[in-house]
Order: C-alpha cells, then structure tokens, then sequence
C-alpha cells in the first residue's frame, strides 16, 4: 500500500512542479529571493517526483484511473510486482502511456487491450484463463500431481517389497562370492599358466 501512496505523491508533486514551473515562468523572480532559487527548488523537489512525467493539471479522477490501471498492469521487468508498484524504468514508462492515453480520453478497456496487444496476455497481472494461457493457470496444478503420484507409487513399492526377505543364496551363488571375496577368479592369480 505505500507505494500506492508514494505513486499517488510522486504524481501530485510532479504535478505541482508543473505548475510551479509555469508560474514562474510567467512571473519575474522577487527581488527577496536568491538567484536560482527557484531551480534550486525544482532540482530538491525532483527526487521527491521520482522519474515520473509531471502530468498538465492535477486532476484527482485522472490520478485515480492512473492508478487503477496501473495496478492491473504487471512490470515486465519485476514480474511480480505492478507498474503501480515497481520502479523499474520500463514499469515508468508504461505508467507513463497509461498517463498520455488518459489524456487522449481512451476508456480503460481500450488502455488495457493497447497493452496486451503491444505486450500480450503476460502483460496483464491476472491474465485470463484461455487457450494460450491455459498452462499458465494449470501448470502448478499438473505439476502437483505428478510429483504426489511418483511419491504414492515410490512409497507402495518401498512398502511391498520391504516386508519380503531375500532368497538364500544356493551354494554356487554363495562359492562365487566367496571366489570374488577372496580376490578374484583363478584366471588372475595365473591360472591360465597351467594349462
């Protein structure tokens, strides 16, 4: 949640830069206040915006659909956070088209599908359950059950043969382990010699 809220004060900050900005620009600097102050100003209060576009007027409604949108919307770069959430250049960048196609008065619903149709369904933070993301959504699932499958049988199997004993041995069975014991066969102590 806070960094919803650091998203929603970078934006307002920005935006009152703007506007700051353009005051400035049409007032000349008091004679009180130091040159460069007000760049001086701007430059301290640039962190503050982090790296976002300062927006052309602060409109809350406008902030708000930024927001909503963004939180639909994965970083590709994270993966596992938001665009709302992340800081990642990439994830400013597509908050900031989200930003122009508000400004342009696109519908959500045309902001998102621009997205998926540059990004794909990846793009989106839920993406929905259809053929090409079938694996997606089922893949732990099927996964899941394999492994516990492998570990019934691997278990059953452990169980049934464990109770049993092993066969005795018959004597040439038990001649030859004591030959391979003892250091081999008779062809390697020079047997072959003999014949």
């Amino acid at each position: 949640m806070t960094n919803k809220l650091k998203l929603a004060a970078a934006a307002a900050a920005g935006a009152l830069l703007l506007a700051a900005a353009s005051a400035g620009a049409q007032t000349a600097p008091s004679a009180s206040a130091p040159a460069g102050s007000s760049a001086a100003a701007a430059s301290a209060a640039a962190p503050a915006a982090g790296r976002e576009a300062a927006s052309d007027e602060f409109d809350p409604a406008k902030n708000k659909r930024l927001l909503k949108i963004s939180e639909n919307l994965r970083c590709l770069v994270c993966q596992n956070q938001t665009i709302a959430d992340s800081n990642a250049d990439l994830a400013i960048d597509l908050r900031r088209q989200v930003r122009d196609q508000i400004a342009q008065g696109r519908t959500d619903e045309e902001i998102i599908r621009y997205m998926t149709d540059r990004y794909g369904d990846f793009v989106l933070y839920k993406p929905p359950f259809k053929a090409t993301t079938a694996l997606l959504w089922l893949g732990p699932a099927v996964l899941l059950v394999l492994v516990l499958a492998w570990y019934v049988v691997t278990v059953r199997r452990r169980r049934k043969g464990g109770g049993q004993k092993p066969a005795p041995l018959t004597d040439e069975q038990r001649r030859e382990a004591l030959r391979l014991l003892n250091g081999g066969s008779d062809e390697s102590r020079g047997g072959k010699g003999d014949a």
